[in-house]
Parts: C-alpha cells; sequence; structure tokens
C-alpha cells in the first residue's frame, strides 16, 4: 500500500487487487501488508524450502495430495479473515487447479527469517493452529541448524525440536526427513 495511513479493504477487494500487485500481500482483518522479506530472501531460504517440498512432493501425490512451494496463500477465517503465504503448503482438499488459496491445509512450514520469525512463532502459529484441517506447522531456521515441529495430537499440539540433527516425521504423508536433508546445499 502506498499511502501514509493505514485503511482497511474488504477481503473481495484484497482478492481482487492481489492478482495484479506487483508485489505478494498478505491480508490481516481488513489491513494488508507487503511482503518486503520476499525480494530480498537469502538463497538458503530458497533452497530449505525446494528441499522440504521435494521431499514431500511424490509423497504427497500418491495420496492425493498436493504440494505448494511459496505462491499458495492460506485462509484462515478464524475471530477475522487472514490470508498468509507460507514457504511451504501441504493440503489434500480438493481444488481446481487455478485455485488462489487453499481452506484446508495438512501441513505447513515457515522457514523463518529475521524478519518473519516473531511473526511466524506467534501470531502465525495462532492462527494455523485454530484451522482444523491442519496436522503440522514445521518452523525452520535459518540462522542455525534447528527445526520445531508443532503436531496435532487430539486436540491439543506436541511441540518437537531438533538442533544440528535428528529425523522428524511429517504429518500427513507420513514423510521422514533428517535435518541434513533440509539444509543440503546450504552452509548452516
Amino acid at each position: 500500500m502506498t499511502g501514509s495511513a493505514l485503511r482497511k479493504i474488504s477481503e473481495e477487494d484484497y482478492l481482487r487487487s492481489e492478482e495484479s500487485s506487483p508485489v505478494k500481500r498478505e491480508y490481516v482483518d481488513g489491513f494488508v501488508y507487503p511482503l518486503h522479506a520476499q525480494a530480498g530472501a537469502a538463497s538458503k531460504h530458497g533452497i530449505i524450502s525446494l528441499n522440504i517440498a521435494s521431499a514431500l512432493h511424490r509423497p504427497a501425490l500418491r495420496q492425493g495430495c498436493r504440494i505448494y512451494a511459496s505462491d499458495m496463500r492460506v485462509r484462515v477465517a478464524v475471530m477475522g479473515t487472514r490470508y498468509y503465504y507460507p514457504d511451504v503448503v501441504l493440503t489434500c482438499e480438493t481444488m481446481p487447479d487455478d485455485a488462489r488459496y487453499a481452506t484446508q491445509p495438512c501441513l505447513i512450514v515457515e522457514v523463518l527469517s529475521d524478519s518473519t520469525r516473531d511473526l511466524d512463532r506467534r501470531e502465525k502459529l495462532w492462527a494455523y493452529q485454530a484451522l482444523g484441517s491442519l496436522q503440522g506447522y514445521l518452523l525452520v531456521d535459518t540462522a542455525t541448524r534447528a527445526a520445531r515441529l508443532y503436531t496435532r495430537v487430539g486436540e491439543s499440539w506436541r511441540e518437537d525440536y531438533w538442533e544440528d540433527a535428528g529425523e522428524m516425521e511429517l504429518p500427513c504423508v507420513g514423510v521422514r526427513l533428517e535435518l541434513d536433508e533440509v539444509y543440503e546445499g546450504t552452509q548452516v
């Protein structure tokens, strides 16, 4: 947004204007926020996202699911409406090929950067966990070799943490992933 004052817009106006926007923008309860960090993301951010998406791709297809890397929004309609662009989204919902957002993701991955770390660990954690379809939320650090996975267990969430080494099982498609695979091709 270019105006000096923030102003609310409708969800419909956001969706309509996002198609022609020169930058990705997230929508939070009527306010639109450009994703400036996307334009200058470090190469390790992209490599980590791609490593995870690649590991999930074939298993997801075999189970009738789809994997998206950075371009699929997730709509969260809990105490307001939000649209976020996670780094990786796995969904098993039926969606047309021209879908612009998912509403029932099964697994969401955020690769942390200095500019998004706090938002991903607080606001997005809360919002994503409110999605009834979500089975896992993976946060992967770019400053150190570490990952945190929140997994739904009944009505609550289990939190697992790996640092330096370890193997995690990602929910929905049962993919086992080593930290070495997550960080392959980076110097992290």
